[in-house]
């Protein structure tokens, strides 16, 4: 009685049998929906195949054998929109698509999409798109990238890749879509509501108020309940309907009739006025939210059937019948061939191999099926030309960190045709650190422009161009702002490689300037000192360096490797170091450099070296683990650190070198993910102190890795000691570097290891200042 699957199933036959059919919620007739009759009944079989797919995953799940129970039962109206939108028209679908999957499928001869998605069911190590790792609906040849199950986190790289599609081409560069493509983006009622849906509709109406293309179909599936929680009557239209740049359309999605024609609608006034449509299609939800939920806890027995009774397969048996189309029985018999092919193909995909091995499971974090060659790098007279003579000029004098990276901006630029740089501020303004400074008037708007204040919509749009040909690089302003918008990378970006092996990618490069140090400015928000939401994300580079002409070194390095191997970077930006010139006293330069020579690139994952002492008779004091000395000499001391924390260090170094007289070797990280530990381990050597300086808060920071990882693979372990930021927010004013880790907190830390009892905190800062 309570199995309401088993109850729907039967429901169909018998009532298809006693013509005991729901009557028209639209009045939309067979020859007003621009359908022939033998494409109606096509659309109909592919509703069959899609509730039969929802049917058997109920049984196998019983059976303890399918590990997915979230249907499509109630939305198979969406097959007509399967039919409506090209195969270039790049599909970011909901996880209710099942008929739309199906019915675009038949647009490729030779596609499989049962046993492909029975082939999901099982987990199998076959199936096309994910090789087993989730239940997902995405596929190459039908240009669906696949979804992960996070609510609406698919919308704003939707709308990234709508904006695309005329820039790529405007550009010139070898994009996904033709030029005359849309993009269809599928969510439903209750996935509307969120703020990432709410963002990326409002960026949607944002540009295109201003005549600026982004061809998307919004697609919103109401089934009037998320899970428990009821959408109020009318609650989407009454949103949605009216929105700035947006056109509205309503279907009735119980009527294969009224959804293609509306669809149809939507889809040439998109592709005609390359205008973004919010296309409200009512359906009902079946089987409640997944197999797991019963829904009865929240629905009444009457709610139930009343919602069963509107089974959209019902409604297509009445306009089939009403036709004269097909009898009831010849229905019942359809109905019932399409149930045995599934139960065929399950079987022959129940004997497929499925996914189990750690290694195998891991293997695509970072893979990328489309690898390329970075193009050369352009000659002198092509970068003297786009630098212009005064940018030109300053690339043969010492320079701070925020000026070298806007050089080296320049000649990415130049280099990768299809890399743009967006965000808030970035373009007329040039960025509020001045790093983008310039690059508008150099390249243009179609490859430097602003965004709104909406950093999901930022990332979301960096993902949506990656997904069409482009390298984007995009800006947050502070690294307190990417809170805002994490799962942008964690659910979408970081995942795409892993669970479509490779075939998707969505390179990108995004620059956030952060981390602490400012002299009292800004407090937390601009001075957050947190990375560890970064760096526990599988498959993502992440680059932090300490000096301008590392950045730009390492920003060539990250541009390359998305470009070439379709690489997710975090390119995090120290703040404090960006106009920073000097060392240890105004005026010695020593943190000023020279922009590096055009084919210069630090790798990913290649740490610096700095040591205190002479050997050979020269000072190594800009090294890397590539560059480092033959000789090799025992350091008393090894720092580990990066960023910051590398200045603050090498003030710290200079001092104990001096006036203790001892052996400092210092590592620059430069790269926090990944990181070579078996290198690192290597470059201690024989050192029996390391000191660990991390200027995040300690909790959940880079040295706690750091310091686990040297107990796992030295032999002999050293003495080791972590200096940390304190587990506090940045305060405004003069206590905004109050436990922060400075040169007199590295000293007394390092003196403490070197013999034996740290000094105070107050005579180490007299010391410091002595020397």
């Amino acid at each position: 009685m309570f199995n309401r699957a088993e109850v729907i199933d039967q429901n169909f036959s018998r009532f298809v049998r006693e013509q005991r059919l729901p009557r028209a919620h639209s009045s939309t007739t067979l020859a007003q929906s621009g359908l022939r009759p033998a494409e109606l009944m096509d659309l109909f079989e592919t509703q069959m195949i899609s509730r039969h797919l929802d049917l058997i995953a109920r049984v196998l799940k019983n059976e303890n054998l399918c590990y997915y129970t979230i249907g499509s039962s109630g939305h198979e109206g969406n097959a007509a929109l399967g039919k409506v939108f090209r195969l270039t028209d790049m599909a970011f679908l909901h996880y209710r698509s099942g008929g739309f999957m199906v019915q675009r499928a038949k647009q490729v001869p030779g596609t499989t999409p049962v046993y492909d998605t029975m082939l999901s069911f099982f987990a199998s190590t076959e199936e096309p798109i994910a090789g087993g790792r989730h239940k997902v609906f995405g596929s190459l040849p039908l240009l669906v990238p696949p979804q992960t199950s996070t609510i609406a986190s698919h919308l704003p790289k939707a709308v990234g890749a709508a904006l695309s599609i005329h820039r790529a081409h405007a550009m010139g560069i070898d994009s996904v879509m033709p030029a005359d493509a849309i993009v269809n983006c599928s969510f439903g009622d209750a996935s509307s509501n969120h703020s990432t849906a709410i963002g990326a509709i409002n960026m949607a109406s944002w540009v295109a108020y201003q005549n600026i293309a982004v061809p998307i179909v919004f697609t919103c599936e109401d089934n009037g309940i998320g899970i428990s929680v009821q959408t109020p009557g009318d609650w989407v239209q009454a949103n949605f309907g009216h929105r700035p740049a947006i056109k509205y359309i309503h279907a009735d999605g119980l009527s294969l009739l009224d959804t293609f024609q509306k669809g149809l609608i939507a889809e040439q006034y998109c592709r005609e006025r390359r205008k973004p449509v919010f296309l409200h299609v009512n359906t009902v939800r079946l089987m409640g939210h997944a197999g797991s939920d019963m829904e009865t806890s929240y629905r009444s027995f009457q709610q139930i059937e009343e919602v069963e009774l509107n089974d959209p397969l019902l409604h297509s048996a009445r306009i089939v019948l009403e036709n004269g189309l097909a009898s009831a029985e010849e229905i019942v018999n359809m109905y019932e061939q399409v149930r045995d092919r599934v139960r065929h193909v399950s079987a022959a995909a129940m004997a497929r191999p499925q996914l189990s091995d750690p290694a195998e499971v891991r293997s695509t974090i970072t893979a990328c099926a489309h690898k390329k060659m970075a193009p050369p790098v352009p000659s002198a007279a092509e970068r003297e030309k786009a630098f212009g003579s005064s940018d030109w000029a300053k690339t043969k004098t010492p320079l701070h960190m925020a000026k070298l990276i806007n050089l080296g901006l320049h000649d990415i630029l130049l280099r990768y045709k299809n890399t743009v740089i967006f965000g808030e501020d970035v373009a007329q303004k040039g960025g509020v650190y001045n790093v983008t400074d310039g690059l508008f008037k150099k390249f243009g708007a179609r490859r430097v422009f602003n965004s709104l204040l909406d950093e999901q919509s930022i990332i979301g749009t960096g993902i949506g161009m990656a997904h069409n040909g482009f390298v984007p690089i995009p800006e947050i302003q502070f690294l307190a702002y990417f809170h805002n918008a994490e799962d942008q990378i964690r659910g979408e970006a970081a995942t795409l490689p892993f669970f479509s092996q490779g075939q998707f990618t969505n390179p990108m490069v995004l620059r956030i300037a952060g981390l602490a140090y400012q002299k009292g400015f800004g407090g937390h928000f601009h001075n957050d000192n947190s990375l560890a939401v970064l760096r526990d994300i599988p498959g993502i580079i992440i680059a932090v360096p300490s000096n301008g002409a590392d950045a730009v070194k390492m920003m060539r390095a990250c541009v390359r490797e998305a470009y070439e191997n379709g690489r997710v970077v975090m390119f995090v930006e120290p703040i404090a170091l960006y106009m920073t010139r000097d060392l240890n006293v105004e005026g010695d330069k020593i943190w000023s450099s020279e922009y590096p020579a055009p084919d210069e690139e630090i790798a990913v994952g290649e740490f610096g070296v700095y040591k205190s002492w002479t050997s050979n008779g020269k000072r190594n004091e800009k090294g890397t683990e590539k560059g480092a000395e033959k000789v090799k000499e025992t350091a008393d001391l090894v720092i580990l650190t990066y960023g910051n924390g590398y200045f603050y260090s090498r003030q710290a170094t200079d001092v104990l070198a001096s006036d203790h007289g001892k052996k400092v070797k210092v590592i620059d990280l430069r790269w926090i993910a990944p990181v070579d530990m078996d290198k690192i381990v290597k470059e201690i050597g024989a050192a029996r102190k390391v000191l660990v300086v991390e200027e995040c808060r300690k909790t959940g920071s880079l040295s706690e890795y750091l310091v686990s990882a040297l107990v796992e693979k030295m032999d002999a372990l050293p003495k080791i000691k972590v200096v940390a930021a304190d587990d506090c927010f940045i305060p405004l004013g003069k206590a905004a570097a109050a436990g922060l880790p400075k040169k007199e907190e590295i000293l007394a830390g390092a003196l403490a290891l070197l013999g034996g009892e740290a000094p105070s905190r107050a005579s180490a800062k007299k010391q410091v200042e002595k020397v």
